[in-house]
């Protein structure tokens, strides 16, 4: 065995390193063997080559054994190393990133990722959709001129011109009525007038896959007659049968006073120790409220298809026609005791049954309300009393939800968004309903064809619901409901023999007792107060004439008040 030889490992006395006199080298260490210069910022390169031909120059001769070592003249070397910094990549010694859960979560949910952020794009892109329709809607009413008033002054406006010589007598605000409570029992029955068709089930089938066309019944009639106008209910009022009268869509009003946004009227006429809540002809309880308490505006002009009042008038013509539409119209129809009171012989009447009831609200206080079913069924041999309303779309933009896509899928979000829309008007139905120990309640939903089009509808869809359970639903207690209508009737009989109006302010969650002249209201006929600058101020105009009619010194007194005001 050949062993391994060491050699001599010299010693530096001096300090630190090889000493400055070369040591012997070992037996069998290469000769003239030359060191390049070293930094580490330098890559390491080859350090020797066996396989390279050495050819030296005439002027430079050096040992073929040493050419091995020596890449400083060699011009291969330099194009190997550029060749090697060209491909030369640095490695990312980062750590590679870690699972949230585990390595299950990673291909689980893969999947569900993009399905997930196309949910996401989609809900932003209708959210944009929205607040782009929003702004366009603003920039088109800012547009249309600075003379034309805003929301608050064109839709929050008094439903009837408040006149000097009123005296308001009292202003209840909501707050009081949210406390009222009060218990009536079952009410009787005194007599039932009228026709009324059957049902037609197969509406309960039609969808927006299977939607129906809303048809016209011009040759109807419909009667939305006032409490003394009724000449049953002056005949009963005549037999002392109550104290109280009124009809269903007025005792609505008030139950659900505090669900209102808009301002309405009732006029009030205390008869000897009787009390009658009648109507104005055109008042706004005629009409049906759109979007009422929702947030978002409506346009201001009149005559758009889209505003406050043209939708009220095409939300009534709606129901009317929804109404008889749902019908089986074979001539088969349920009769009562008494034809239809407001109809002339022979006149072709919509299918409506009157039911005059009377509740008992104190020992020697009754009222007797004026209720309306429109349709009977037959379930199981036992006939059911049905009311029949419709609800309206217009515009999808405005509420946000599509009726026609969400109607099938998510009706429950559809019925809250019209819960949120229509909340006064929802409300009214149901206790209209309750009025008249309807059984069944059934709602419609009607669309336009088309957005811009209020002359053509379609029906989508109809819901039944049972009257007391959407009372529960929609938070309606009916204590309360009779508590309000009880604190106002002791508040009427208190009053001395005289007519009066009960108000809902504008813009402010109260109503006002007025007393008015007892020849107020029998001749108007008109269905929207003039606004403030059309309506004619007389003394204003005595004042542009120079002040020639003075008849006394009143007059010139309080025109002298007016100028300084």
């Amino acid at each position: 065995m050949v062993g391994f030889e060491v050699g001599a490992v010299p010693f530096n006395p001096d300090g630190w390193g090889p000493p400055d006199t070369p040591a012997p080298l070992l037996s069998n260490h290469p000769s003239n063997v030359p060191f390049a210069p070293f930094s580490r910022s330098e890559k390491l390169g080859r350090i020797a080559d066996w396989t390279r031909n050495y050819n030296p120059s005439r002027n430079n001769p050096r040992n073929p054994s040493d050419a091995v070592f020596d890449f400083a003249l060699d011009e291969s070397s330099a194009a190997l190393a550029a060749d090697d910094d060209s491909t030369f990549r640095l490695v990312d010694g980062k750590p590679p990133p870690r699972p949230r859960f585990g390595p299950r979560w990673r291909f689980q949910q893969q999947r569900q990722l993009p399905q997930r952020r196309d949910e996401e794009v989609e809900a932003r892109k209708r959210e944009a959709e929205k607040e782009r329709a929003r702004r366009d809607r603003l920039y088109n009413l800012n547009r249309s001129g600075s003379n034309v008033p805003r929301r608050e002054a064109a839709v929050f406006k008094s439903s009837v011109d408040i006149q000097p010589e009123w005296t308001m007598l009292d202003q209840i605000p909501f707050s009081t009525f949210s406390k009222l409570s009060f218990s009536v029992p079952d009410p009787d029955d005194l007599l039932v007038c009228g026709a009324l068709e059957f049902y037609d089930r197969s509406y309960d089938r039609v969808n927006p896959k299977n939607e129906k066309r809303l048809e016209r019944f011009k040759n109807r009639n419909f009667f939305k007659v006032t409490t003394t106008d009724d000449p049953i209910i002056r005949r009963l009022a005549n037999e002392d049968k109550a104290t109280v009268f009124a009809t269903d869509s007025i005792l609505s009003t008030l139950m659900c006073a505090p669900r209102s946004v808009y301002s309405w009227d009732i006029v009030i006429q205390r008869v000897g120790n009787k009390l009658f809540f009648d109507k104005r002809d055109g008042s706004q309880l005629d009409l049906l409220s759109v979007n009422e308490t929702s947030q978002e505006p409506l346009p201001e002009a009149k005559e758009d298809i889209n505003s406050a009042y043209s939708l009220s008038v095409e939300a009534a013509y709606i129901n009317q026609n929804f109404s008889q539409q749902v019908l089986v119209r074979d001539g088969n129809k349920v009769t009562f005791e008494e034809p239809n009171p407001f109809a002339a012989e022979g006149e072709e009447v919509a299918s409506v049954a009157y039911r005059y009831r009377r509740w008992k609200l104190d020992d020697d206080m009754y009222l007797v309300a004026r209720c309306e079913a429109q349709s009977v069924s037959d379930v199981k041999g036992q006939r059911s009393f049905l009311t029949l309303n419709a609800l309206n779309e217009f515009d999808p933009k405005y509420s946000g939800v599509d009726w026609r896509q969400k109607l099938e899928t998510q009706r429950g979000a559809v019925l809250a968004t019209e819960l949120k829309n229509n909340a006064n008007k929802l409300a009214k139905w149901t206790a209209q309903a309750l009025l008249a120990s309807a059984d069944v309640m059934k709602l419609g939903y009607v669309s336009r064809v088309h957005p811009r089009d209020h002359f053509n509808h379609v029906i989508l869809s109809v819901v039944g619901y049972k009257p007391r359970e959407f009372a529960t639903q929609i938070n309606l207690n009916t204590s309360n409901m009779w508590g309000i209508v009880k604190s106002i009737v002791d508040l009427c009989m208190k009053l001395n023999e005289g007519k009066y109006v009960l108000v809902k302010d504008p813009s402010k969650p109260q109503v006002r007792i007025y007393e008015v002249p007892a020849d107020a209201f029998e001749n108007d006929y008109v269905e929207e107060p003039l606004p403030e600058e059309e309506q004619v101020q007389p003394p204003a105009e005595e004042d542009a004439n120079g002040g020639e009619a003075i008849a006394s010194a009143n007059e010139v007194e309080e025109k002298e008040v007016d100028a300084e005001a």
